[in-house]
């Protein structure tokens, strides 16, 4: 990704000018960005952004995306909204597809119409996708409906500094939305007690809307300026004045998430920690994945060529998978040698899990086993079937793993009669130590929660980062990882069902309801495990 501040797009492509798409960015969450929009994004060859949208172009884009930040200047304050148009516009004159990412909707308290008008005079086509609006988004995430049946209005205010006649703002029946910095509610809360607005409204004050980190704050108007004036000002605040306030405790669904604003982090490679942080995401928490391992090919691949050529001919009566890495390794190699998923005609497959067996079927293979119990290469012996000499024509097994792989499995199919080929498909390689701020958080409890999915991932984040803080909740994806977990001194909180990474979000999950119905039925105050870190430190069992 390419990236340059107040200037013109350094690279040129097309002699002809480019098009501008004015996207709206959402009020923050990423998934209520639009279809269309996530498309034009993908297409980018230029993003045009204000300073909270650049997690949609990581997000997003493609790695060689030019982004121009049309945020604050080299002197530190924010651009001018001429000098944002004479941006755009020079991005557009360049060629290429142009985004304009806008918060919110484009329509609504944005820069739109100069931009456009720069765009016109340019001659520089354009269209606009309209976005989520933070108007209605925020208030719905903080569980308060903008009408009711007694509601005749709703009035959307934003004051940035200007006079307003809070009198056309005063009927009872009127829901006001109030858009702005802390600064601005307070004035707004002075402006409707005077114009006569009734003291005791119901209002509903919410900071960093629609994120991980959203906080709502119920009051009533006379005490509003007080509790504005107390909020985080780091960037815009909504308010919500009207008697629909008093629909939040039943309407409440965001912040009642079982892991709303927990902290969790997820030791393993990025490659592989999708479903996990999707999950945590759903449950309301922020993951923060730390790399362990890096999966790099074998040092010598003379083995793995042997092998895979064996398989081709006949050699094989069966081939095993024990990870999805190892999938990922024969099928680079099948690539290298220009073969596909028809190659395993006639052989047998196993798969240690529901995981691995999803990467084959996404490759076109559908495994011929896979354990119904225990989903370990332990799972994955007990449902593999002795050599007989007479069912079988060939007696050997191909087991592609990692270079650290246990003997387990193989020991157990040559005692059941099979030859096996046990190869290093892939190394495993620990990986550097993480950033000092992430092994500063990680020691002094600033995670809720730490997931650990296979033992690996216990010695390794206990290798280049220390051991995560006793308040940290640690799960663990099954009973071997749980046990590596125990032999580096970890209390282990939760675990998995069945060893699968989204059942064991969901354990986390159900352990964080357990923790929160807990401390109210002891009339304690709900606290995340990160808030409780000062408490006396736990033992390892």
């Amino acid at each position: 990704m390419k990236t340059a501040r107040g200037g013109a797009a350094t690279t040129r492509r097309d002699a002809v000018t480019g098009h501008v798409s004015f996207v709206g960015a959402g009020p923050g969450d990423p998934g209520l960005l639009t279809v269309r929009a996530v498309q034009l994004l993908a297409a980018a060859d230029v993003v045009v952004l204000d300073a909270g949208s650049r997690d949609l172009v990581a997000r997003f884009c493609r790695d060689d995306v030019e982004v121009l930040d049309a945020g604050p200047g080299e002197d530190g304050q924010p651009l001018a909204r001429a000098a944002r148009a004479r941006l755009l516009t020079r991005a557009a004159k360049s060629g290429g597809r142009v985004v304009r990412l806008l918060d919110g909707d484009p329509g609504v308290f944005t820069p739109l119409v100069e931009e456009i008008a720069a765009c016109r005079k340019a001659g520089i086509g354009f269209d606009v996708v309209p976005g989520v609006s933070a108007v209605t988004a925020v208030p719905a995430y903080a569980g308060v409906p903008m009408t009711t049946t007694g509601t005749t209005s709703v009035h959307v205010v934003h004051p940035g500094g200007r006079t307003v006649d809070w009198s056309r703002h005063c009927g009872a029946d009127t829901t006001v939305t109030l858009i702005g910095t802390c600064a601005d509610l307070v004035a707004a809360a002075e402006g409707l007690l005077a114009a006569g607005r009734a003291a005791g409204t119901p209002v509903a004050v919410t900071a960093h809307g629609t994120r991980t980190t959203q906080r709502t704050t119920t009051t009533i108007l006379s005490a509003l300026a007080e509790v504005a004036a107390s909020a985080d000002d780091s960037e815009p605040t909504m308010a919500v004045v009207g008697d629909v306030v008093s629909l939040r405790e039943q309407a409440s669904w965001y912040e009642t998430k079982a892991l709303f604003g927990w902290r969790v982090l997820v030791p393993r490679t990025k490659q592989q920690a999708g479903s996990v942080t999707t999950r945590l995401a759903e449950h309301g928490a922020t993951a923060e994945v730390v790399p362990t391992i890096s999966v790099e090919p074998p040092r010598t691949p003379q083995q793995m060529d042997k092998a895979v050529k064996g398989l081709v001919t006949g050699r094989y009566e069966w081939i095993g998978f024990t990870s999805v890495n190892a999938v990922r390794a024969v099928r680079e190699k099948f690539t290298e040698y220009g073969l596909d998923a028809r190659a395993f005609s006639g052989l047998k497959v196993a798969a240690v899990g529901g995981v691995t067996a999803d990467a084959l079927r996404e490759w076109g293979i559908e495994p011929d086993l896979v354990p119904e119990g225990e989903q370990s290469a332990t799972g994955l012996l007990a449902s593999w079937p002795p050599y007989d000499e007479v069912l079988d024509p060939i007696n050997r097994v191909f087991l592609p793993r990692a270079d650290i792989a246990t003997d387990t499995l193989v020991a157990g199919l040559q005692e059941d009669g099979w030859e096996v080929d046990d190869v290093t498909a892939y190394r495993t390689v620990r990986a550097a130590p993480p950033a000092a701020p992430i092994r500063d958080a990680i020691k002094t409890g600033a995670f809720d929660a730490v997931v650990f999915t296979s033992s690996s991932t216990v010695r390794n984040l206990v290798g280049i980062a220390g051991k995560p803080h006793p308040s940290t909740v640690v799960a663990c994806i099954g009973p071997a990882t749980a046990k590596t977990a125990e032999e580096h001194g970890l209390r282990v909180d939760v675990l998995a069902a069945e060893p699968k990474a989204e059942l064991l979000v969901d354990a986390l999950a159900a352990y964080g309801v357990e923790q929160r119905e807990l401390a109210e039925e002891n009339g304690e105050e709900v606290l995340r495990p990160s808030q409780r870190r000062h408490s006396s430190r736990r033992r390892a069992r």
